[in-house]
């Protein structure tokens, strides 16, 4: 009896055995045409600042706590991207997964880098959060892949929201801020949006059930936040300002605001009709793409004048030198 109300149970949400992918799943094209994986060469200097908004003490450490977490989250992406490629067969899925997989693998070892530079700057307590990192994720990669793809696939609708405000509320969120973190934080955003569609192809080809996606939407979200909250938690303590009323202010305004920004997205992928084509890209995210392709291969990042009142892209003085030659 046990056995049978199990089978009814996978049944109902749509588990299937390994290796028996969704038959129904048809691939359809992205809203870029290519995936490019191009290289992360910021140079962040060994005197950063963790405070690098001038003024903003909390939303500093709130960009910091999501950084903390990626050097973890995103390897996981990719091993788990990379068994679904093993386990579905759609050749141009498959090449999307390992553009992906370069640029997540790029992603995460740039986070890390600056990850050191927090903590050698004054913030060594965040090892603590690291450590309750690394422990998650392992426990979290021994699950079904089902239940992998769906947290995947769930993160990514939410990093879809995180892509819009970070670029569209740019210069209110970076006024003057430290040059070479923002721009690694919007190239990010860039790349996130360039491979929105490919985590949740990859959980539809496997698997395609509304209701595991559902709750990986909840699931991926709210845990790399929570660990990225306790980890702004963690530096406003190493301050010394988490008693403060004004820091519990500040505390409520920026996570407010992230909340306020982000959560239309995860309610649109929490639909039974979800498809993240259907979300536009930035018009600004579209300018860094086509500014990037005129660089000369193996040119230096130019960074983003957070000075300026619109924060253009970079690359207008270095797209017409290229133009002219």
């Amino acid at each position: 009896m046990f056995q049978l109300s199990s089978a009814f149970f996978r049944l109902t949400l749509g588990e299937r055995p390994v290796n028996e992918p969704n038959q129904t799943f048809r691939y359809t094209a992205k809203r870029v045409e290519h995936i490019i994986v191009r290289p992360f060469n910021f140079k962040f200097p060994e005197n950063i600042n963790p405070r690098w908004i001038p003024g903003q003490q909390v939303r500093s450490h709130l960009f910091n706590g999501m950084s903390l977490t990626m050097p973890y989250l995103e390897p996981f992406l990719v091993q788990t991207l990379r068994e679904a490629a093993l386990a579905i067969d759609n050749k141009p899925l498959q090449a999307d997964i390992r553009q992906f997989n370069g640029q997540e693998a790029s992603h995460y070892k740039c986070h890390r880098q600056l990850n050191d530079l927090l903590k050698h700057n004054g913030y060594p307590s965040l090892e603590i959060v690291e450590a309750l990192l690394a422990q998650s994720y392992l426990s979290l990669s021994k699950k079904s892949l089902r239940t992998k793809l769906a947290y995947s696939a769930g993160f990514e609708c939410m990093t879809n929201g995180f892509t819009h405000w970070m670029i569209n509320r740019r210069r209110s969120l970076f006024p003057r801020a430290d040059r070479h973190i923002t721009s690694f934080w919007l190239m990010h955003m860039v790349e996130e949006t360039e491979h929105k569609t490919v985590a949740f192809d990859a959980y539809m080809a496997y698997s395609g059930a509304f209701w595991p996606r559902a709750i990986g939407v909840l699931h991926g979200s709210g845990h790399v936040v929570g660990f990225g909250l306790r980890a702004m938690w963690t530096a406003i303590k190493e301050d010394g300002n988490h008693r403060k009323l004004r820091t519990a202010f500040e505390m409520m305004r920026e996570v407010g605001t992230m909340f306020w920004n982000v959560a239309p997205y995860l309610l649109r992928a929490l639909s039974p009709n979800h498809n993240p084509r259907r979300e536009g890209d930035p018009q600004w995210m579209k300018d860094w793409v086509a500014g990037h392709a005129m660089l000369p291969e193996g040119a230096q990042l130019p960074l983003i004048d957070t000075s300026a009142f619109d924060m253009p892209v970079p690359f207008n003085h270095t797209n017409a030198m290229a133009k002219a030659q």
